[in-house]
């Protein structure tokens, strides 16, 4: 895979641009084109009225309109469909909701490629996008890790090509959207530490709940429902079984085994074999000295975590992995929600500040003329009355205030699970160093007891 990315100094250059990646001669007819807070047809339009509201439009130094971004890939190597998914993970981790964009997929060249134009500035904060070397590698480095994720080669810096990378096997899929509710109930309670944190949890990964509080008022049976789902599923011993009413839900929250916070283990073993200490009978003695003592506070680390073997210890790793997988899994999702919601707020900005000029033009005496003088608001707003209605949002009651505050609880939920990643990352270090020492120290020092009881641990 290669990268270009080209910049547009005037308006002119970018609606020429645009025209040229959407040309349906190159698109296989239009079939392989997105878009993201824009449509193909006015890009430029809501370029224009992003760039309109920055605070430094009038600087010479920011010229630039947008940001033209090319991505290749190697002949025959991935189908049009998968290259088009592909540039729209790239477009959404890159520019992560905050600036209209449109993407399309070349069909016509012996080789598939994807071409991104996105608005130099984004529509929450009206800032100019930073091109430089720092932010070009990130985006390479957004590419290297999209061709690892699906098993692609990579043209290197030098022109040599990369190695291939093996995808993960894929986690075989519940057939029961049951099944699939009691799974996400499960990995949501290793994780979380209090019940409030649990229904966070779960609405981030999609679930509408009800009935979750408790007291004399409340309903018996707390309910779950995804997007795929046609009804509503009970909390209930009949329904799902005994361990998923609330009562049993908080009860295993509370019931988990709090791990204490201690001092992370810092020191690995001194190698006793390095030509240094081996030859000196005073220095193996101090190494050896130093590495009981390691061994022994290692040992006392691992018991506050409330491990006493290696088999524990190796689950207990395996456990962090796949919580920190599960905590990324749910960013994931909240990003993708509040990608979803930035462009809604943006129509809805769009659509209430030229509404008037469409109310305007529908009065008007002389719409052809009135259209002549305001065409590009009045597009503007039937863009924006369209996208809006197409995702169900009601035009009578549009509260771009209510649309704010939801984005900001989605990223507050998304700060919270960053911390919590960071926790887990750091206890999995912790505990790796762990492993890594009285792995060593076994072998090394005292095989016998290793040989005699694999999963033992030395009296110290």
């Amino acid at each position: 895979m290669r990268l270009w990315v080209v910049d547009f100094p005037d308006t002119n250059s970018v609606k020429k641009a645009i025209e040229y990646i959407c040309n349906p001669d190159k698109t296989d007819q239009n079939l392989y084109i997105s878009s993201f807070a824009c449509s193909p047809e006015t890009a430029v339009l809501d370029f224009k009225y992003t760039l309109d509201h920055t605070h430094d439009c009038r600087d010479p130094h920011n010229t630039n309109k947008a940001f033209h971004l090319i991505q290749a890939f190697s002949p025959g190597e991935v189908s049009y469909e998968e290259a088009h998914q592909i540039g729209k993970e790239l477009a959404d981790r890159l520019l992560e909701g905050k600036y209209s964009y449109v993407l399309t997929t070349h069909t016509d060249k012996g080789h598939v490629h994807n071409l991104l134009i996105f608005c130099s500035a984004d529509n929450i904060t009206f800032s100019h996008y930073h091109d430089c070397k720092k932010n070009y590698w990130k985006i390479r480095n957004l590419s290297d890790t999209l061709c690892q994720e699906h098993n692609l080669s990579t043209i290197m810096p030098n022109g040599k090509k990369g190695m291939k990378y093996n995808e993960w096997a894929a986690n075989k899929s519940e057939s029961s959207k049951k099944a699939q509710l009691r799974k996400d109930i499960n990995q949501t309670i290793r994780i979380v530490s209090t019940y409030s944190e649990f229904l966070t949890f779960m609405e981030a990964k999609g679930y509408e709940i009800k009935n979750a509080e408790f007291g004399e008022t409340s309903r018996k049976y707390i309910t779950f429902r995804s997007l795929d789902m046609s009804r509503p599923v009970r909390g209930s011993t009949k329904s799902l079984g005994q361990n998923f009413t609330k009562e049993r839900i908080k009860e295993r929250i509370e019931n988990k085994l709090h791990r204490t916070t201690v001092p992370s283990v810092r020191k690995k073993l001194i190698d006793t074999n390095t030509s240094n200490i081996a030859g000196n009978i005073g220095l193996q003695k101090w190494a050896n000295k130093e590495n009981l003592k390691i061994v022994s506070a290692t040992y006392n680390q691992m018991l506050t975590h409330n491990l006493h073997n290696f088999s524990e210890l190796e689950d207990r790793i395996t456990l962090l992995h796949m919580q920190q997988k599960e905590v990324n899994t749910t960013v994931v999702s909240l990003e993708s929600q509040i990608r979803h919601l930035r462009e809604m707020l943006k129509y809805a900005e769009q659509y209430q500040k030229n509404k008037i000029y469409d109310d305007h033009y529908k009065s008007s005496r002389d719409p052809d003329r009135y259209f002549r003088k305001y065409e590009s608001q009045i597009i503007l707003f039937a863009g924006a009355e369209h996208i809006l209605q197409e995702n169900g949002i009601d035009l009578k009651h549009l509260n771009t205030n209510k649309l704010q505050e939801q984005i900001s609880v989605l990223i507050s939920k998304k700060k919270s699970l960053n911390t919590q990643y960071i926790s887990f990352k750091q206890e999995i270090k912790e505990l790796e160093l762990i492993r890594q020492n009285l792995s060593k120290y076994l072998k090394q020092d005292v095989p016998e007891i290793q040989k005699s009881s694999h999963n033992k641990l030395p009296s110290l």
